[in-house]
């Protein structure tokens, strides 16, 4: 496919996503950032790329972590606190792995992201 056509339908697939959906493609693009680094680890273009799949996961997280916090979240509570918890050991796991980046750190945001993406999808991991 050409890039503009690429793009196209990656807009169509984002217009018809649903909530759900939309978190599993988003949380499965994320780790598929991480793994590219982890593939690709001695790439001359590693710090930046992995700097920029570190972000995107980082502010996917937030904007989870904002969504649970809200009052009017229909989550039982108890998901809630642990997904909050899980998030915070995300949050700890970027800022380690941008002082003493390793490829093996990456494993563990990697396959949550992909666990949680496929529970989701209603999907086994």
């Amino acid at each position: 496919m050409h890039a503009a056509q690429l793009e196209t339908y990656r807009n169509m697939q984002k217009a018809t996503l649903s909530g759900r959906d939309l978190e599993a493609e988003v949380l499965s693009k994320a780790a598929y950032k991480l793994k590219y680094c982890q593939n690709n680890w001695d790439d001359p273009e590693r710090e930046e790329m992995l700097d920029e799949a570190l972000k995107y996961n980082q502010k996917i997280w937030t904007l989870f972590q904002s969504e649970l916090a809200k009052d009017e979240n229909p989550l039982p509570q108890k998901l809630k606190e642990d997904l909050l918890s899980l998030s915070a050991f995300i949050d700890k796991r970027i800022f380690e792995i941008m002082s003493f980046p390793s490829p093996e750190k990456l494993n563990a945001i990697i396959n949550i992201n992909l666990n949680i993406a496929a529970g989701l999808k209603g999907s086994p991991a």
